[in-house]
């Protein structure tokens, strides 16, 4: 399924969620400037390496608390929510961006939403970091954030539809489905992914399926907490 867009109008113009398509964009196409070994260098310092991460906070704690020791151990928490490993990643990223952002913006502010996205980000890739901290494979990609924007949606609009592309056989539809359902089953799909192809044993996997369920959870508890808020 493909969403295309959906039926809820933005309260506001998506100067952010845009802003983040064009980062994402310019950065991926500077990736695709670089030599294989410089790209490689690049992901490893920009992604988020789980056993690096914990070794550097394992050196954050050991050296006293040193905080000029923090923030290159957390920097890649925010700088590998803007790579990407391929066109795929980054055009299915940025559709889903697209499609659910502009809404979540429109609610939260502008301030708000680049804040509240590039924490969902790195708390994607914290709670990834549970099934894997010792895993030397950068993790790079919005699909945490964009799954943290997900999640806000399923709470904060539930009424909605989204116009999606659905394959049948040889025929292609458009179908307007219930968020809710939507959502559900992107989600369902996720965890099946986790609890098969992502716990097959002796294999890398390439795809961060926790970061994605993760990102998702800590989206819907924002989007409770928003909810409450804006009914309160």
């Amino acid at each position: 399924m493909i969403p295309l867009k959906d039926t809820i109008p933005s309260k506001r113009f998506p100067v952010i969620t845009i802003a983040f398509i064009i980062t994402n964009i310019l950065i991926f196409l500077y990736q695709q400037t670089l030599p294989p070994q410089e790209l490689y260098d690049f992901l490893y310092r920009y992604g988020t390496v789980p056993r690096q991460l914990v070794e550097g906070l394992q050196m954050f704690i050991a050296t006293g608390f040193q905080w000029s020791l923090l923030w290159p151990a957390l920097f890649p928490l925010i700088s590998a929510n803007f790579l990407h490993g391929g066109w795929l990643h980054l055009l299915g990223n940025m559709l889903y961006l697209w499609v659910f952002g502009d809404n979540i913006e429109g609610c939260l502010g502008h301030p708000g939403y680049l804040i509240i996205y590039l924490l969902l980000g790195a708390g994607s890739q914290l709670l990834h970091l549970l099934s894997a901290p010792l895993s030397p494979v950068p993790l790079i990609g919005a699909s945490g954030a964009i799954a943290g924007i997900l999640g806000a949606y399923l709470i904060l609009y539930p009424h909605s539809r989204v116009v999606t592309l659905v394959p049948l056989g040889f025929f292609i539809t458009l179908i307007r489905i219930p968020a809710v359902i939507f959502l559900a089953l992107w989600f369902l799909l996720q965890l099946a992914n986790a609890f098969t192809i992502g716990m097959a044993p002796g294999i890398q996997q390439p795809v961060a399926w926790w970061a994605h369920i993760g990102g998702f959870l800590l989206g819907i508890a924002l989007g409770i907490r928003v909810r409450k808020k804006r009914y309160a």
